[in-house]
């Protein structure tokens, strides 16, 4: 790391690999965020455009609680983690645990709620207590992996979008009822119709399917930058292991599956295509090791984000806004 700009507080840095880079602000000595909120503020607002993420050490530990009143310190109301696609659980009002998937799985990079038409326009992570190994969040830039695809399959995937076939219920994955955040079939189907949901109602309304067809890239509302913005690989049942994928067909049929993906027309999508988005991600990521207090401010749509597996405990707070 290079010394950008210091004072007699904060040094900046930047961390980059792979063309993805961060900017760092590190405390020169122990202190508080609240300390010097104005500068903070300042340099996130500088930096999310260029860089597309802010990596905050060396401070004083915040916790969940304190993480909740910083986050909210910049002006938006913190989300709450709706039509979410994973387990999480909520810590303080609007701090979250991150995805609770075992240890020693990889969690391939993606950009929060990308599967979707609302999504949020920032993301922190807060290390809370670092993995004894691995536990990174690798993170990459969206403007890079657009750029670094093939202009053809970037091509073909905006003309035809993205369509995401899910099954809740079926005891494979998120029941709908946490997923809505309701156990009321109206609320549900209001919530769909707002937005541009397909729902079908399965087993006497014990399961539910949910189809949606979403866009696979962005031009950010600030820089009017193209980003690559989707989560074809993710939901594509071919991101499982093979022995998971195997398993789960033979117990239930593709359209039963807790998830996949397909072009908005709903012809499947070539595994040539998602292995190269997959390999785009890989040649792109940044990822470094938490320290304990470290937060991480990502501009959501300009960077992805994902999990390295890990050893030991490990305790990483979601918040969102926008």
């Amino acid at each position: 790391m290079d010394a950008l700009i210091s004072n007699d507080v904060l040094g900046e840095s930047v961390l980059e690999q792979n063309g993805t880079r961060v900017l760092v602000v590190s405390a020169k000595e122990r202190i508080s965020l609240d300390t010097c909120l104005p500068q903070i503020h300042a340099i996130a607002a500088r930096a999310k455009p260029v860089y597309g993420g802010v990596l905050l050490r060396g401070f004083d530990a915040l916790g969940a609680g304190g993480l909740d009143r910083f986050v909210a310190s910049f002006g938006s109301p913190l989300l709450t983690y709706e039509f979410g696609s994973t387990p999480r659980s909520r810590v303080e009002k609007g701090v979250y645990s991150s995805t609770e998937y075992p240890a020693d799985q990889w969690i391939d990079q993606h950009n929060e709620q990308s599967y979707t038409r609302k999504w949020p326009a920032t993301i922190w992570f807060y290390c809370e207590i670092a993995a004894e190994q691995g536990g990174a969040t690798p993170i990459a830039d969206s403007r890079k992996v657009y750029e670094r695809l093939d202009p053809a399959l970037r091509r073909l995937f905006a003309e035809r979008g993205v369509m995401y076939v899910r099954n809740y219920g079926n005891g494979l994955d998120l029941p709908w009822e946490q997923v809505f955040g309701t156990d009321d079939r109206d609320e549900v189907e209001a919530y769909c119709r707002v937005h541009r949901i397909d729902l079908e109602w399965l087993d006497d309304g014990d399961a539910l399917r949910t189809k949606q067809v979403c866009q696979s890239e962005l031009r950010h509302p600030v820089t009017g930058e193209t980003v690559w913005f989707n989560q074809a690989h993710l939901f594509h049942i071919s991101n499982l292991p093979l022995t998971l994928r195997e398993t789960l067909l033979d117990v239930v049929d593709e359209d039963r599956l807790p998830r996949n993906t397909y072009f908005g027309d709903g012809t499947p999508i070539d595994l040539a295509l998602l292995d190269e988005i997959r390999a785009v991600y890989r040649d792109t990521m940044l990822s470094f090791d938490w320290q304990p207090a470290d937060a991480l401010l990502l501009d959501n749509m300009l960077m992805s984000h994902g999990r390295a597996p890990f050893s030991g405990k490990r305790r990483v707070l979601v918040a969102m806004t926008g």
